[in-house]
């Protein structure tokens, strides 16, 4: 990093799209699966196309409690002029011309009959049973392969399994399934003054490392959360030097462009720097790089700016390193109380807590909206304000401010992985 950038601070920042463009442009996805019981893979991205194996059912199954008969037995039945079948045996596994058997609902339907008459619709008299009702062929039959076709394609690569499709692989018969590893990133905390505890004066308690790695793992990914490095290029270059084999490789402090800010150099000189100043507030002296094929995330060390720095950054790039893409974040619809300021051209992130409105706030039957307020206008290094607030309110480039009273969509980036 030359000293004219040291001087000159960050003139040219890049816009945040862009920048996490060229960081994705540099992540290759790794290709490492592992199979997994298919209770355990809940969240795991899937390796390989997954096919059903056997249909759902495996069998024609009744659909409602009553009778399976053949349906051409009981045309022309009525209430004055039931149709009279022999009884056979609950559960039994064939009905002959002018038979019924009883069935419960999901059990399979004996060979030869092709629907079911609901008990409602029947009376059993002694041996025979009396059909009030005349059925349609696979009327109340759920037929084999209704649910999943044998061989049917159920999930592509890069599918991310949630609980419903853990039932459905569970229902076609599989036991495991072939899901990628995670990705694996490297968290390494830089600064002189950190410490783990009992902090001296200008001593801090290190909190990005730990934060940033719980946040790896909330997002899919495996963290190395390493000791703190000192700031001596030698050891940080030596720290970084060692983490390349891991998928992502993510530092926090010394981004920016003072005499101990040395994290842009070290990445400089064991790979190239792509990005160096982002116009994105708080945060803007993010540093985006690659070494040996690794990606190298550079997180100011503020801590409110290096959460929002590794929401915008670190997520995507370990998604997709992992094999699939960042999700948007939810959001809420709130009305904003008060002002917030906002430097053109710069995307900026408010931090904000929502309170529920009173019921008497509802008008006509229509919910009002939470009411969402800034937790705190400035401050990037004010843990709290993020740490206290339900999400946070983007202002895009274009604009300057938002006005108290508007209507925003709050970003909730803690409730999503």
């Amino acid at each position: 990093m030359s000293h004219d950038r040291r001087e000159s601070g960050f003139k040219r920042r890049t816009r945040v799209a862009d920048a996490r463009a060229t960081l994705l442009d540099a992540v290759t996805p790794h290709d490492r699966t592992e199979s997994v019981p298919v209770g355990a893979a809940d969240g795991r991205v899937v390796a390989e196309p997954i096919d059903a194996p056997a249909p759902v059912p495996g069998y024609d199954r009744a659909a409602m409690d009553g009778y399976a008969v053949r349906a051409s037995d009981t045309f022309g039945a009525g209430d004055r002029s039931p149709a009279v079948l022999a009884a056979k045996p609950a559960e039994a596994d064939a009905v002959a011309p002018g038979e019924a058997a009883r069935v419960h609902t999901g059990s399979a339907v004996p060979e030869g009959a092709d629907a079911v008459v609901m008990v409602e619709q029947v009376e059993s008299v002694g041996d025979e049973v009396e059909v009030f009702d005349a059925v349609a062929t696979g009327e109340n039959v759920g037929e084999a392969g209704e649910d999943v076709a044998d061989g049917q394609r159920l999930y592509e690569p890069g599918h991310v399994l949630r609980p419903s499709d853990l039932g459905l692989l569970r229902s076609v018969g599989l036991d495991e399934v072939t899901v990628r590893e995670p990705p694996e990133v490297a968290v390494i905390p830089t600064g002189e003054e950190l410490v783990e505890s009992d902090p001296g004066p200008g001593e801090v308690i290190e909190t990005n490392g730990l934060t940033v790695s719980r946040l790896v793992e909330r997002w899919g990914g495996e963290a190395r959360y390493r000791d703190v490095v000192t700031d001596d290029p030698d050891a940080l270059r030596e720290a970084v030097a060692a983490d390349l084999d891991a998928d992502v490789v993510v530092t926090t402090g010394g981004s920016s462009v003072g005499e101990r800010d040395l994290i842009p150099e070290v990445v400089d000189g064991l790979g190239e720097v792509l990005v160096h100043g982002v116009a994105l507030k708080p945060g803007h002296p993010v540093c985006l790089g690659a070494a040996e094929g690794t990606p190298i995330v550079s997180l100011p060390g503020y801590p409110v700016a290096c959460i929002v720095n590794a929401a915008q950054f670190l997520r995507p790039a370990l998604k997709r390193a992992g094999g699939t893409d960042a999700d948007p974040f939810p959001t809420r619809r709130a009305t904003l109380d008060r002002k917030v300021a906002s430097e053109p051209g710069v995307r900026t992130f408010a931090r904000v807590s929502l309170s529920e409105p009173d019921e008497a706030e509802a008008t006509d039957g229509d919910d009002a909206l939470p009411t969402a307020t800034p937790t705190r206008a400035s401050g990037s290094g004010i843990l709290s304000s993020v740490a206290l607030a339900e999400g946070w309110v983007v202002v895009p480039e274009p604009r300057e401010g938002l006005d108290a009273g508007e209507p925003v969509d709050v970003e909730l980036w803690e409730v999503t992985e």
